[in-house]
């Protein structure tokens, strides 16, 4: 991912964590059990974190040109986003318990995205 495309996913992602925590508190809360409702929260956590971690990478983005480990950081961000997030909103809006299998993919992609974040970081050391 370029570094004008990791911002604009980034603010896009930010925009509707607000939204989906705003649909919840608002909206869903007292349609949920408490702990469906976590689960939610749960969702609404990690989407804001992740956004915040893709405008990190696309500001870094700039400054550290063609940087292959930073653009795949991006990739699994925006898929641990979609994956998890999107799989635990489904989860709790639809009761389809199916979804929670998916969930750890999500998780699993986050991880990848913040371990080539800390590649590209140490690779950009190596070249200066």
């Amino acid at each position: 991912m370029k570094p004008r495309t990791l911002l604009i996913t980034g603010s896009v992602f930010m925009a509707l964590a607000v939204a989906f925590g705003a649909f919840g508190a608002h909206m869903v809360q007292d349609r949920l059990s408490p702990e469906r409702f976590d689960v939610y929260q749960t969702a609404v956590q990690y989407h804001f974190y992740h956004a915040l971690g893709l405008l990190i990478v696309g500001t870094l983005s700039l400054w550290m040109k063609e940087s292959k480990w930073l653009q795949r950081s991006g990739i699994f961000l925006t898929a641990g986003i979609l994956i998890f997030s999107g799989s635990l909103y489904l989860l709790t809006l639809t009761d389809t318990g199916w979804l929670g299998m998916i969930t750890p993919i999500g998780g699993f992609a986050f991880i990848l995205g913040w371990l080539f974040f800390a590649i590209g970081i140490i690779k950009q050391q190596e070249t200066e």
